[in-house]
């Protein structure tokens, strides 16, 4: 990759990630209209999101702080941990057995078209239903509701589906709030997508060259923080709107997409 390659991707990662819009999906899109193929490129989609995580972390950081100071003393940090554990493992089981088989089989422009509408027609269902209020922050979610949040996150493993998408949906339809959603959804990013990175990055450890240095470093600068405009962004959105914006955009970009392969005028 070059360095403006590298700045392109770091870009869309850290301002989609946290969006209910796919970063996964855009990053294959802007891979495939940038022609960046190979392994390398590959490893990069992956990694790039670990960076964008830290934004997570840095933005909730005197929250995670007081979390693990507190982890043995604190009934409440004590079950915030466990929410988090428990929402991740049905991703960590089903992904480490299936993540390989969809990413040859879905990894491409057109699946991720089809799933972007599809997701954006089902975020438009959701919105028209009743919304019950009964957990109205982070601190009130409890295990059995994080699995609950967990199972439905799954759907994320399909590139396009957007897992911030599948949490905060999940979130809303088992009566969270609006703002305990999206920051659930935050906060089960970290061990998903940290794992996803750690993972890919031991999986390469051998494969991977110096000259993959530079580029990577200038995505995860970058993604870092436009991820932390991206989440400040949202959480002030959330507070004032629904999420049919996303989903129209989520419509409208993939039916471009579907319309230009239909047609034939870019070569996805």
């Amino acid at each position: 990759m070059s360095w403006l390659d590298a700045l392109i991707l770091g870009l869309v990662e850290g301002i989609t990630e946290f969006l209910p819009i796919s970063s996964t999906g855009h990053l294959i899109l802007t891979r495939s209209f940038l022609g960046l193929t190979g392994d390398e490129a590959t490893r990069a989609l992956i990694v790039i999101q670990g960076a964008a995580i830290l934004a997570v972390c840095w933005e909730y950081r005197v929250k995670l702080w007081n979390v693990t100071l507190s982890l043995f003393t604190d009934s409440n940090a004590r079950r915030f941990a466990i929410n988090l554990l428990v929402a991740f493992i049905p991703l960590a089981v089903i992904g480490l057995e299936f993540k390989d088989d969809i990413e040859a089989a879905l990894f491409a422009p057109v699946p991720v078209a089809l799933a972007l509408v599809v997701g954006g027609v089902i975020i438009l269902w959701a919105e028209k239903r009743k919304h019950v209020e009964s957990i109205p922050s982070v601190d009130d979610i409890k295990p059995r509701d994080a699995i609950k949040v967990g199972l439905i996150q799954v759907l994320a493993l399909f590139p396009g589906t957007s897992r911030s998408a599948a949490t905060i949906l999940g979130g809303l339809f088992i009566g969270m709030s609006r703002r305990a959603a999206t920051e659930f959804s935050f906060f089960i990013a970290i061990p998903t997508l940290l794992g996803a990175t750690i993972y890919e990055l031991w999986k390469a450890r051998d494969a991977m060259t110096a000259l993959e240095a530079t580029p990577l470093a200038i995505s995860s600068v970058v993604a870092f923080i436009s991820a932390l405009i991206s989440i400040r962004f949202l959480l002030r959105f959330v507070s004032r709107h629904s999420f049919a914006v996303f989903a129209w955009y989520r419509i409208v970009f993939g039916g471009l997409i579907l319309a230009t392969w239909l047609f034939g005028w870019v070569k996805w």
